[in-house]
């Protein structure tokens, strides 16, 4: 069994809305891969994400079946989303403004339970893993869009969630940011190991970062496989 098997994710947001195509997909992602989920704007890819995440929630399908999601054995489909062990990252990082970095990164520790000053401790700890050590005293206010991008995921790494979704992370970005944050993401994810899902419209960044790539169409999955094997043959086909 993979280690998340989504079957049947059904959303109809009905033609009188704007809100974008029916999504009708089912995929499966490898512990510890990163999985991209990449095409044009409104093709559907964020909605997947966020009924993984369940932060919406899937229709009944034409046929009358309910989605089912499994993650690492565990059926999570009717969980809420915190309950699901799984971690967001959003486009613009979503920090709480009135704490420093290194407050923000402790936030799901002290969630969870743990005193103020062991998750400070753990999160400084984590921080300079990342070569992060300088931003922990500094507010929000202060980060550039990519350090605030670096925090925002070491917020969510530090609490070991199940699966890390990502969320168009580098869009906000320059382009020598966005690639040096890619790598950096790349590298963290070598460090820890963590599983990932990550929405992106940009084929050459999913190709880079990513083990799998899946691209979408107007709600369903156009094409699907390693992502060396989206050579330009398969590019030529897909978008014709």
């Amino acid at each position: 069994m993979a280690y998340l098997e989504c079957t049947g994710l059904y959303k109809d947001w009905g033609r009188a809305t704007a809100a974008g195509v029916t999504v009708n997909v089912s995929f499966t992602a490898d512990k510890g891969s990163m999985t991209s989920i990449v095409g044009a704007s409104g093709c559907g890819k964020s909605t997947v994400l966020r009924l993984v995440a369940g932060i919406l929630t899937a229709d009944k399908n034409p046929a009358g079946t309910k989605a089912k999601i499994t993650l690492d054995g565990k059926d999570i489909t009717a969980l809420p989303p915190g309950k699901r062990e799984c971690g967001l990252v959003f486009q613009n990082g979503a920090l709480f403004l009135h704490m420093t970095a290194e407050d923000n990164v402790a936030y799901g520790l002290v969630c969870r339970g743990e005193k103020k000053k062991e998750a400070r401790e753990k999160a400084r700890e984590f921080l300079e893993l990342f070569n992060m050590k300088e931003l922990a005293k500094r507010y929000p206010e202060t980060l550039s869009g990519g350090e605030a991008q670096r925090v925002a995921l070491a917020r969510t790494l530090i609490v070991r969630p199940k699966l890390v979704l990502l969320d168009e992370p580098l869009s906000a970005l320059d382009a020598p940011m966005r690639k040096k944050l890619a790598q950096e993401i790349v590298s963290m994810q070598k460090k820890i190991g963590f599983t990932a899902v990550m929405v992106t419209h940009d084929i050459g960044e999913a190709k880079m970062m990513s083990d799998r790539i899946i691209l979408m169409e107007k709600g369903r999955i156009r094409w699907e496989g390693a992502a060396g094997e989206f050579d330009e043959k398969v590019q030529e086909k897909c978008y014709k």
